[in-house]
């Protein structure tokens, strides 16, 4: 059957550590916002994306959303699925283009996964934002030193994140280039980034995520 127009969702907190009366609160989803919800979990899937729509149930940041199952064809979902992007290796990376990066342990990797490329465990994430912010006098800021390594070596494809709805490319560091790109970032950083920063050292990999437009 098609799915409706507006789909009746509930959601509550979801803690796994403790059992607690959490306030359900009630929401309707389009079609497509369910579809995307479902998308940053599972991944451009319709084997998966079929099953969560056939449960019913989905934790998403942080909570836990359900709704009445739907049984829906393969035939039926590719349209809304079609709208979703697809990992493309020939899309260079573009600087300009980078909005996040994220600064991930030695021996790390983001690893593709049914289309989707699963992030690993993260030391620090700067946001451009956030990152171009300048102390007083200084005519250069953090982005500035997270963007240098990217300007000497061209950071590898390593695919597309539908959580982060960017592509993701890879840039491995010695020990020595993250010591380097650590002390490098802490003479600019201001006082709110210095925390991050100094985790920089620790680094193996930097991961720049470049969304599309």
């Amino acid at each position: 059957m098609p799915l409706p127009e507006q789909i009746p969702v509930t959601f509550t907190e979801e803690d796994a550590q403790y059992l607690t009366v959490r306030p359900v609160r009630r929401q309707s989803f389009r079609p497509p916002e369910l579809v995307d919800m479902i998308v940053r979990v599972t991944g451009k899937n319709a084997g998966r994306v079929l099953h969560i729509l056939r449960t019913g149930s989905l934790v998403f940041h942080f909570y836990r959303y359900r709704w009445n199952p739907i049984e829906l064809s393969e035939q039926e979902l590719g349209p809304l699925l079609a709208g979703f992007a697809d990992p493309d290796p020939s899309r260079e990376f573009r600087q300009g283009e980078c909005t996040v990066v994220l600064a991930v342990p030695p021996a790390t990797a983001a690893s593709p996964g049914s289309g989707d490329v699963l992030l690993p465990p993260v030391l620090a994430e700067f946001h451009r934002d956030a990152a171009q912010k300048k102390r007083l006098f200084s005519a250069r800021g953090v982005w500035d030193v997270l963007m240098e390594p990217a300007i000497g070596q061209r950071p590898a494809y390593a695919g597309y994140s539908y959580a982060r709805q960017a592509d993701v490319y890879r840039l491995e560091l010695s020990r020595e280039s993250a010591a380097a790109l650590a002390l490098a970032a802490a003479k600019l950083a201001p006082r709110d980034l210095r925390a991050l920063v100094a985790k920089l050292q620790s680094a193996g990999m930097l991961l720049f995520l470049c969304p599309r437009g």
